[in-house]
């Protein structure tokens, strides 16, 4: 039977503080767990869009975005394809305090990028569109959490 660790105390953070559509994926061979997000935006002026593929179209928008928890030893990624990546100490792990900051931290992030989504839309002279994580200000905040219970990288 596996013990779930930070994985089920994230999972509930999430859905307590994270208004968006996600999905976590727990990778064991490369000890990560992956947080998929989904952002939907109504295309109302049918602007048309190029997708990170290259393909037009005039459809609603779904832009998917990724965190990640890895251990730092162990793991394998390019931070590239992710917004955020969270390393984390296998037997410790991550605090619930942690984590709740996270998904608060993270639907500010999604919200503002909703925002920023549609006027990109509304804006005929937008290049492009993305997200931002501000890893300084998270850092920041970080700093000033108490921490009391942790959870442990999840086990089988």
């Amino acid at each position: 039977m596996a013990k779930y660790g930070f994985l089920s105390v994230l999972e509930e953070e999430m859905d307590q503080h994270f208004h968006y559509d996600y999905e976590l994926n727990w990778d064991k061979k490369n000890h990560a767990v992956e947080l998929a997000f989904l952002l939907e935006a109504q295309n109302q002026g049918a602007v048309a869009t190029l997708d990170d593929k290259g393909e037009e179209s005039n459809d609603d928008i779904l832009f998917e975005d990724y965190a990640l928890f890895y251990n730092p030893a162990k793991s394998s990624f390019d931070k590239d394809d992710y917004l955020a990546a969270i390393p984390y100490e296998p037997k410790k792990g991550l605090s619930r305090e942690f984590l709740a900051y996270f998904a608060e931290t993270l639907n500010d992030v999604v919200t503002e990028g909703l925002s920023d989504l549609m006027d990109f839309l509304a804006d005929e002279t937008a290049v492009d569109f993305s997200l931002t994580w501000d890893a300084t200000a998270f850092e920041k905040g970080r700093a000033e959490l108490v921490e009391t219970e942790f959870f442990g990288y999840p086990r089988y």
